[in-house]
């Protein structure tokens, strides 16, 4: 029996006073989201929840404003000016413990408005892209309102849901959400990738960021073999390498032979790729981000990248002082995981200016700022002038280290900052 009605019809099971998940990343159900803005007229104090999300969500209209607010599990481009206003917030949180939140009633969801995949014949849609946070979603929301889309790879792993489930299912056929990192990759990426890549060792599982940085990496791939991929996300940079047969996953403990993952932002090259292929495992972030996990695969090398860190390693890589830029997401789960690995490394990796040619690499945080990475959690910090290695090493140490990599022009600045902190170098 089919729940197919319109949009309008489908978000009016949404009531005030009621907590909204929001399917994320390149699965944003932006038809279902601009049907519920068109109600706040009508609606007051609905909370919406979700991870980073893509595309048009015009929180700004005074009317938004008023009925809706945004509590953040990750802070994407169109929600920061609302999270970081009176009509949003944030929840700091490591990805790998999100659906915990949701189990465990910590933030009880009444609604979930998901993106699939068209029902198989056995009436199982997929929620295609988006697994990570989204499954506990699916799972534990009172209601699950689904946005059908034929253009929605089915991918395999854990994230089936039955037709049966959902209250109301809206058809639509619109291109995915496309980004491509590699169009962003510049000298100063390159020149990171080449020096991150002569890290990685045959046989490694690798786990990488989002952005320009980790695309740059896989680059310097191509000679590499049998590596394997446990990541929380991935991109279009993979697939150079497993067209050419560099992954296989071979050493890997923890599904060998698959590559596994929770989401996937990229190009219509990569959604194509995903559609009904075995080799990807789509899982959720509980289990993807999990450190027990993590730590049993060989050779884990986990790159992530930073808005700044400081001369003691401290590193920032969710906020610009006190204004919320990202999120903790998973940044730490894979730092951690990836020292726990037999031949682990995580590293940081980071251009060691902003656009506007300020150090990343600065005495102290800017005030407000949140540290994501500990320094003890720190090993490899790498920019495009070299990479080093602060595990073991003591804070004069890890301030001479990092200066020697950050970019010329502020290094003298920078071992003042080093000598008003410690005195003078011990000869």
């Amino acid at each position: 029996m089919s729940n197919y009605v319109s949009a309008e019809q489908a978000v009016s099971l949404v009531k005030s006073g009621q907590r909204v998940f929001v399917h994320g990343s390149a699965a944003t159900p932006l038809v279902l989201m601009n049907a519920l803005f068109a109600r706040a007229i009508e609606l007051e104090r609905v909370e919406l929840v979700s991870i980073s999300t893509i595309g048009d969500l015009d929180l700004q209209q005074p009317e938004v404003q008023r009925a809706f607010f945004m509590n953040s599990l990750f802070v994407s481009d169109n929600v920061r000016t609302a999270v970081n206003g009176p009509h949003g917030d944030y929840v700091p949180v490591f990805l790998s413990e999100i659906p915990r939140l949701f189990d465990q009633h910590v933030l009880p969801l009444d609604v979930a408005l998901l993106h699939v995949s068209p029902p198989d014949a056995h009436g199982f849609c997929s929620l295609g892209v988006s697994v990570d946070v989204a499954r506990a979603a699916a799972r534990t929301a009172k209601v699950l309102i689904a946005q059908v889309n034929p253009r929605m790879p089915r991918t395999h792993g854990e994230g089936m849901v039955h037709s049966s489930r959902f209250a109301a299912m809206v058809e639509v056929d619109e291109a995915l959400p496309e980004v491509d990192y590699a169009s962003a990759i510049g000298p100063a990426e390159t020149r990171i990738g080449a020096l991150c890549s002569e890290l990685i060792e045959d046989g490694s599982t690798l786990q990488m960021g989002i952005g320009a940085i980790p695309d740059a990496i896989l680059r310097g791939l191509k000679d590499h073999k049998d590596l394997g991929v446990h990541t929380e996300m991935l991109s279009d940079g993979l697939l150079p390498l497993l067209l050419a047969g560099v992954i296989t996953g071979r050493f890997k403990r923890k599904y060998p032979g698959r590559v596994v993952t929770s989401f996937a932002l990229g190009t219509k090259a990569l959604y194509d790729h995903l559609d009904d292929n075995p080799i990807f495992t789509f899982l959720d972030t509980a289990y993807v981000n999990s450190g027990h996990v993590i730590k049993q695969n060989p050779k884990v090398v986990a790159i992530n990248s930073a808005i700044a860190v400081d001369l003691t390693g401290q590193v920032c890589a969710d906020s610009i002082g006190t204004k919320q830029y990202s999120g903790v997401g998973g940044q730490m789960d894979f730092m951690r995981g990836a020292a726990l690995s037999e031949g682990g490394k995580p590293i940081i990796a980071m251009a060691s200016t902003t656009r506007k040619g300020i150090s990343k690499i600065v005495p102290f945080l800017a005030e407000g700022s949140g540290v994501v990475t500990t320094r003890a959690h720190v090993h490899h910090v790498a920019t495009e002038h070299g990479i080093v290695n602060l595990y073991g090493k003591s804070l004069r140490q890890r301030a001479e280290l990092l200066t020697s990599i950050a970019h010329p022009d502020h290094r003298e600045a920078l071992d003042r900052a080093t000598s008003d902190r410690f005195g003078p170098k011990y000869r």
